[in-house]
């Protein structure tokens, strides 16, 4: 059985992939971003055991990437995440911030 500890991290895993793909590619535009950041977080934090979601869009990086059409699919290089997750006693932080080019998940602290 895993411990909680254990539990705790998959499910702030399992979170993040479904956030991720689950709005990626999503077309978004610096004026409808602040909308899909709050869509984002909330529907995430619909999940059991998530306690908070930050979701922060890059709206200056999406209006020097956007088409002739208005918008950019959402890709891991535009935004920011934080996360709060809780089972059983144990708290789970992550975070989603780009590095050397890659938008890297990570454990930021378990408690």
């Amino acid at each position: 059985m895993p411990t909680d500890e254990q539990q705790a991290c998959f499910e702030a895993g399992i979170k993040f992939g479904s956030l991720y793909h689950q709005f990626a590619g999503t077309p978004v535009s610096p004026d409808s971003a602040p909308s899909l950041e709050r869509a984002m977080a909330d529907a995430i934090e619909n999940q059991p055991f998530c306690e908070s979601v930050t979701v922060d869009i890059d709206e200056a990086a999406l209006a020097a990437a956007t088409d002739d059409h208005g918008y950019v699919e959402l890709t891991g290089r535009f935004m920011e995440v934080e996360m709060r997750v809780e089972y059983e006693d144990v708290v789970v932080r992550t975070a989603m911030t780009m590095e050397d080019g890659y938008p890297l998940m990570r454990l930021v602290d378990v408690e």
